[in-house]
């Protein structure tokens, strides 16, 4: 199967006072096409400056130091910034976390979505036409009226239903969904969910869905990628991972689950420890102390990529002996 998308040992640092913050290093990340691949990771994992440097939209501080990023095969990395500009909203497009920030509070729904449209040359009637047909799709009821509603006038779940069904519109090759859930309550949870799955098998694009919930990973995804501290960790079909998580981090994030509770506590599990400084990465793996199967080995030698079964595989000088 081709990949959509195809990332090769990504490296992105970011300028500070105390010195470069190595925020991504060496992170390989295979989306194919028709296919969901979820990235999962707590706070400061580098999920977002991921999705920065696929859409080349990072910081002014911000450099990739090395690495590849390509689109159906298209080098992103080199490409001009007019390319880019072709190429954002119309073979990749982003699903925000906060529609409310992420849509323009002072136009109009349908303005914003015949100005998504503007290299097509068609009328601006045909342009608003598509835009209602495309938030029917996305379940949004009376959709000719809500082309005229701005984004205030809509309740969360719309103004979501909204954003997808703007970076729908072109039928990008590649649609980016950067923890759309987090705003929503459960019910609007499940229904987003179902919908980007919908979306997915309608235009037949690639889905590449960050989030730090590991049921909506499980609930949407074919498979996942685990990120530490700018490090991708782990990756493998999202059942095999769940079910036999084959990186310490991995099934510590899983144990940490509240849906594994069965009774009331006074506190939620955690993963004892934080996160290593990033100007200054400890040597070995980045996960040791933390981890309660480390060994000398492991501060010592940066683990390889070992693979645990076809098209799965795990950073882990220890990957083999890691049970759920």
């Amino acid at each position: 199967m081709t990949n959509t998308l195809t990332v090769k040992d990504l490296s992105v640092s970011y300028d500070t006072r105390t010195g470069a913050l190595q925020a991504l290093r060496n992170v390989s990340i295979d989306v194919p096409a028709g296919e969901i691949v979820g990235v999962v990771g707590e706070s400061g994992c580098g999920k977002s400056t991921l999705i920065g440097a696929l859409l080349s939209l990072l910081s002014e501080n911000a450099h990739v130091v090395g690495g590849e990023i390509r689109l159906a095969g298209e080098d992103i990395l080199r490409a001009s910034p007019r390319r880019l500009q072709a190429i954002r909203g119309n073979e990749m497009s982003v699903v925000f976390q906060d529609p409310m920030t992420s849509l323009n509070p002072v136009l109009s729904i349908g303005r914003q979505m015949r100005d998504i449209q503007y290299r097509e040359r068609i009328s601006d009637a045909e342009k608003s036409r598509r835009a209602a047909a495309m938030l029917g799709r996305v379940g949004l009821p009376d959709p000719e009226a809500k082309l005229h509603a701005y984004p205030h006038e809509l309740s969360g779940g719309m103004r979501q239903r909204v954003a997808i069904a703007m970076a729908a519109l072109m039928e990008p090759k590649l649609l980016i969904a950067d923890e759309p859930t987090t705003a929503l309550d459960a019910t609007l949870e499940v229904q987003i969910i179902e919908l980007l799955k919908e979306i997915q098998r309608e235009i037949g694009c690639a889905i590449l869905f960050i989030s730090h919930h590991l049921g909506v990973i499980a609930e949407l995804c074919d498979r996942m990628v685990v990120m530490y501290a700018g490090e991708a960790v782990e990756e493998g079909p999202v059942a095999e991972v769940f079910q036999r998580p084959a990186h310490p981090y991995t099934a510590k994030l899983i144990e940490c689950d509240p849906g594994r509770l069965h009774e009331r506590v006074e506190a939620l599990p955690a993963i004892p420890g934080s996160l290593p400084d990033l100007t200054d990465p400890p040597a070995g793996c980045i996960f040791r102390d933390r981890c309660d199967m480390a060994t000398e080995i492991c501060a010592r030698e940066a683990p390889p990529r070992v693979t645990v079964t076809p098209g799965r595989w795990s950073a882990c000088h220890h990957a083999k002996a890691v049970r759920p």
